[in-house]
C-alpha cells in the first residue's frame, strides 16, 4: 500500500542519527588515555653487557731486575746492597748504596767478567767486564769498558748513594748482560788511564749479579 506524505515523513526521522559532536569527543578522549596507559608501561632493562663493555686492563709488563749483595773481602768492612733494573728504553739503572768506605773519600768501582768471590782478596773475580775489547775509561766517555762504573764517593759516614743509568749494561741474555758477573768495590780512586785497571788498589767487596 503506498505511504501518504505524513507516514513518508516520519520513515525518515525515524532512521538511526549520527553520533553527537559531544560523543565523539568522548570517545576520542578515552582512547587518547588507553593509548598514554600503554606507552607509560616500563620497558625491561637492556642487559648490562650488551650496553657497557667491560673494560680491559692490561697489566703492566714486570720489568728485569737483578740484585748485588758486596760482602767485605778479608779485612774489609764494606758491603752493600744494589738493584738493577732494566729500563722501557733499554737501559739499565742501578740503585744501592754501600758502607763502610773511609770518609769523604772516592773509590774505583766496576763490573767484573767473572761471578766468582770465593777468594778472600776478591781476586776470583777476573778483571773488568769487557765483552767489546775497549779501553778503560770513565763511565761517561764514548771509550770504556762495559763494566767501568761512575767511581763511589762517600760521605762524612763512609756511606755512598748509587743512582745512575747505563745504556752499556743489560740484563738480557746478550753479550752485555751483566747477570753472573762479578761487581767489585776498589780501595782507591779510578785515575781512568792505566790500562786495563785504572789502577784503583785493592778490592774491599765483591759481589754476583744475581737475576732478582
Amino acid at each position: 500500500m503506498p505511504l501518504n506524505a505524513s507516514q513518508s515523513s516520519h520513515a525518515a526521522t525515524s532512521q538511526p542519527s549520527t553520533p553527537s559532536t559531544a560523543v565523539k569527543l568522548l570517545m576520542a578522549a578515552g582512547m587518547v588515555l588507553a593509548l598514554g596507559a600503554c606507552g607509560s608501561q616500563p620497558k625491561p632493562p637492556a642487559a648490562a653487557s650488551a650496553a657497557t663493555p667491560a673494560a680491559v686492563t692490561t697489566a703492566p709488563a714486570s720489568r728485569n731486575v737483578a740484585m748485588a749483595q758486596l760482602q767485605p773481602t778479608q779485612g774489609s768492612k764494606v758491603s752493600g746492597s744494589l738493584q738493577f733494573t732494566s729500563q722501557a728504553d733499554g737501559s739499565v739503572r742501578v740503585q744501592g748504596s754501600v758502607q763502610g768506605l773511609a770518609p769523604n773519600s772516592e773509590h774505583g768501582f766496576h763490573v767484573h767478567e767473572k761471578g766468582d768471590c770465593s777468594s778472600p782478596d776478591g781476586l776470583s773475580a777476573g778483571g773488568h767486564f769487557n765483552p767489546t775489547g775497549q779501553a778503560h775509561g770513565r763511565f761517561d766517555s764514548s771509550t770504556h769498558h762495559t763494566g767501568d762504573l761512575p767511581s763511589l764517593r762517600s760521605d762524612a759516614q763512609g756511606m755512598a748513594s748509587i743512582d745512575f743509568v747505563s745504556r752499556g749494561l743489560a740484563l738480557d741474555q746478550g753479550p752485555n748482560s751483566v747477570v753472573g758477573r762479578g761487581l767489585i768495590v776498589h780501595k782507591d780512586p779510578d785515575d781512568y788511564t792505566t790500562q786495563p785497571t785504572g789502577n784503583s788498589g785493592a778490592r774491599l767487596a765483591c759481589a754476583v749479579i744475581t737475576r732478582g
